[in-house]
C-alpha cells in the first residue's frame, strides 16, 4: 500500500565526482555537456533497472515494488529537505503544474505572477488555459538582461495573486534566481510560491525550507541522472492540504491500512499532504532508477555537486570569453550555474541565430561534443560526471574553430 514505510536504504560510503564518472561509460566515450536536455544514465542506474525487469520477468513482489516506491519518494524528500509526505509522484514537471494549477479554487480576476519570457512554454500554456477557463489573469513581468525580474514580480504580486510562478535556473540563458524577493512576497500576501526545478534539482542546492519554496515540480531525466516519464512534486503540507486534486484515485484517499483496491464510505478523507496526488500504480521502474540515481547524488552530497559543477561551468566561461566568444552573462558571480551559454539570445531551436555560431556548434558536434542550442544561443549544461578534461577539450576546439574563422577573414 502506498503509505507503507519503506525500509530505509542501506548506507554506503560517499563518492567522488572522479569515482562518479568512471560510472558513466556516456561520460567517458564522448564529451558530454548536456544535461540541461537529458542526462547520461550510469551503470548502477542501469543494473537497478535489470534487477527490476528481472524481478518482473518472474511475477514481482508487489509489496516489495510499494517498498521502493517509499524508498524513492524519501530520498527525494531528503534532497530537498521535505517531508515523504509532501512528495507525490508524476511523470514530467508539466504534470506537476497542472497538478496545482487545477488544484486552486481559482476565481475570475485573480492572478498569477510570471515572466514567459524565460519560461519553458510549458510553465506558459497552463496559466494561459486558467486565463482562458476561469478568467485568471495572467500577469507577464517582462525579463530584465536575461535574468527574472524579480523585484518587478515581487511588486506585482497584490491581495488577489494566487501563485507566482518561475525556474531557479532558466532553460535558457540558465541564469540562477533569487528566490528570496518572490517568496517574501508570497508569504506577504497567502499566494503560492511554485518553482520549476528542470535545471536544479540534483545539481544545486533546492532546499524547500531555505528557499521558502511552496511547491516544486521536477523530472527525472535531467539533474536527478534516471529516466523519461517520471518526476516528483513537492507541495508544503500546509498548502496541499488547502488544495482539492482535480483527479482523485484510490492511493489519494485516506483508508489507513486496507489494501490498494477496498472502497470505503462515500464521505472519503484525502491523504495527509501532497500524497492525495497520487494517482493510480506507479512507475516502478522509474522508480528503480532514481532510487539508485538519487543515491549516488546523496553519496556524493549536493552541496559538493553543486560545488564541482559550478567551478567547471566557470571555467569554460572564462574560457570562451578569453577566445572572444560571446559569453552570456558574466563568467562568475551568483547568477552562474551548471549552464554556460554563447552567442546571443533569440528564438532559434536546434539552430543557432547568428550564422557563426550554429558554425562553431557544427564545428563542435562533428568532433564528439554534445551540446544544445535553445533560444538561438549554443548551451553547455555541466553535471557530477564531467571533469576538467571536458572543459579542456571544449575550449581546444573552439580555439582551433576561431583560429579557423580568422584566417577565411583574412
Amino acid at each position: 500500500m502506498n503509505d507503507m514505510k519503506a525500509p530505509a536504504a542501506v548506507s554506503q560510503a560517499p563518492l567522488t565526482p572522479a569515482q562518479v564518472r568512471a560510472m558513466y561509460p556516456g561520460a567517458l566515450s564522448q564529451t558530454y555537456l548536456d544535461v540541461a536536455g537529458r542526462c547520461l544514465i550510469g551503470t548502477p542506474v542501469r543494473e537497478a533497472i535489470e534487477r527490476h525487469l528481472d524481478m518482473r520477468m518472474l511475477g514481482g513482489d508487489k509489496a516489495a515494488m510499494f517498498a521502493l516506491v517509499e524508498r524513492t519518494r524519501a530520498s527525494f524528500a531528503r534532497l530537498v529537505n521535505a517531508d515523504p509526505d509532501e512528495i507525490a509522484y508524476t511523470k514530467n514537471i508539466s504534470e506537476g503544474l497542472n497538478i496545482v494549477a487545477t488544484a486552486i479554487d481559482w476565481k475570475p480576476g485573480e492572478n498569477v505572477v510570471l515572466c514567459a519570457d524565460l519560461e519553458h512554454a510549458n510553465n506558459v500554456y497552463v496559466w494561459l488555459n486558467l486565463a482562458r477557463r476561469f478568467g485568471v489573469e495572467v500577469r507577464a513581468i517582462p525579463m530584465r538582461g536575461g535574468m527574472y525580474p524579480v523585484e518587478e514580480m515581487a511588486a506585482a504580486v497584490d491581495a488577489k495573486t494566487r501563485l507566482v510562478t518561475l525556474c531557479a535556473v532558466s532553460f535558457a540563458p540558465g541564469f540562477r534566481t533569487d528566490l528570496a524577493p518572490l517568496s517574501d512576497a508570497c508569504r506577504r500576501h497567502d499566494a503560492l510560491f511554485m518553482v520549476d526545478g528542470a535545471q536544479s534539482a540534483g545539481m544545486i542546492d533546492s532546499d524547500v525550507e531555505r528557499f521558502g519554496i511552496d511547491a516544486l515540480a521536477v523530472s527525472t531525466q535531467k539533474g536527478l541522472l534516471a529516466l523519461y516519464g517520471m518526476g516528483f512534486l513537492y507541495v508544503r503540507r500546509r498548502w496541499a492540504e488547502r488544495l482539492a486534486p482535480m483527479f482523485l484515485a484510490r492511493f489519494g484517499v485516506d483508508l489507513g491500512e486496507k489494501g490498494e483496491a477496498a472502497l470505503g464510505d462515500f464521505d472519503f478523507k484525502l491523504m495527509p499532504g501532497a500524497r492525495r496526488f497520487d494517482l493510480g500504480n506507479y512507475n516502478f521502474i522509474g522508480a528503480a532508477a532514481a532510487d539508485a540515481s538519487m543515491d549516488l547524488i546523496h553519496r556524493v552530497g549536493i552541496a559538493n555537486i553543486e560545488a564541482h559543477n559550478t567551478a567547471l561551468a566557470v571555467q569554460l566561461a572564462e574560457g570562451l570569453q578569453a577566445l572572444g566568444l560571446p559569453l552570456i552573462g558574466a563568467p562568475r558571480g551568483a547568477q552562474r550555474s551548471q549552464i554556460v551559454m554563447i552567442g546571443a539570445m533569440g528564438d532559434g531551436h536546434d539552430v543557432a541565430d547568428d550564422g557563426r555560431m550554429q558554425s562553431l556548434y557544427e564545428h563542435l558536434s562533428a568532433h564528439g561534443v554534445k551540446l544544445s542550442v535553445r533560444r538561438g544561443a549554443l548551451r553547455f549544461s555541466i553535471h557530477v560526471y564531467n571533469d576538467a578534461s571536458d572543459i579542456e577539450r571544449v575550449l581546444s576546439l573552439c580555439k582551433a574553430w576561431v583560429g579557423t574563422v580568422a584566417k577565411g577573414a583574412r
